[in-house]
C-alpha cells in the first residue's frame, strides 16, 4: 500500500489537522475506507489477497489498532475532565 493512499492520507490529515479528546473519541473511517477493509477482508477469507492486498490489511489492522489505543486514551481523558 502506498503511503499517499487515501485511506492512509484520511488518518494523516485528521491527526495533521489538529484534534482533541473529543474528536478522537468520535473518529470514524470514511464509508470508502471501510467498504475497501471489507473488500480487502472478504478476499483474504476467499483466499484470493495479492502480496499488496496482503500488506494493506496488514497496514489497516495497524491502523486500527492505534486508532483504538488513542480512542481509549480520549475517553479516559475525557472521564477524567469531568
Amino acid at each position: 500500500m502506498s503511503a499517499a493512499s487515501p485511506v492512509y492520507m484520511e488518518i494523516v490529515d485528521f491527526i495533521a489537522g489538529g484534534t482533541t479528546p473529543e474528536s478522537v473519541a468520535n473518529f470514524h473511517p470514511s464509508e470508502n475506507a471501510q467498504r475497501r477493509l471489507t473488500e480487502l477482508l472478504t478476499r483474504n477469507a476467499d483466499g484470493v489477497l495479492s502480496v499488496e492486498e496482503r500488506a494493506e490489511l496488514d497496514h489497516f489492522t495497524e491502523l486500527e489498532h492505534i486508532l483504538r489505543m488513542a480512542k481509549a486514551r480520549a475517553r479516559q481523558i475525557l472521564s477524567q475532565g469531568s
